[in-house]
């Protein structure tokens, strides 16, 4: 599951409710305002864009090359990303040979390596 919320504040009470509003997307209520978001599954979802979601399910490869993918554009690892802090360029240029060699599951892996190539250029070169 993928959560977006409002600010970290959020975790310091439960939820009052989660309110689905399409198929896999929840909103996040607490106290009666929306705090967030979730969606199940999201390496289901990834595509390029413009283009509609693959049906079949996604590989574990993707599903681990995701949440991979999630760190390094998420605070405080994309810091150390745009640093050029040596671990985190390794694991940048790891997860980008990650996508460009999975053998399956290509479509999703194609739209992940979209991002980590262009971060691979930006920061890793």
């Amino acid at each position: 599951m993928l959560t977006c919320l409002r600010d970290l504040d959020v975790l310091d009470e439960p939820l009052d409710a989660r309110i689905g509003i399409a198929p896999d997307v929840a909103l996040l209520v607490q106290h009666g305002a929306v705090v967030g978001w979730s969606l199940m599954d999201p390496a289901r979802y990834l595509t390029a864009p413009s283009s509609v979601p693959d049906a079949a399910p996604p590989s574990i490869a993707t599903r681990r090359l995701l949440t991979e993918c999630l760190d390094l554009i998420t605070q405080p690892v994309i810091w150390d990303v745009e640093d050029g802090d040596p671990a985190a360029v390794a694991r940048l240029r790891a997860a980008d040979d990650a996508l460009r060699t999975q053998p399956e599951d290509r479509r999703r892996a194609d739209a992940l390596h979209t991002l980590i190539a262009q971060l691979v250029e930006d920061y890793a070169t």
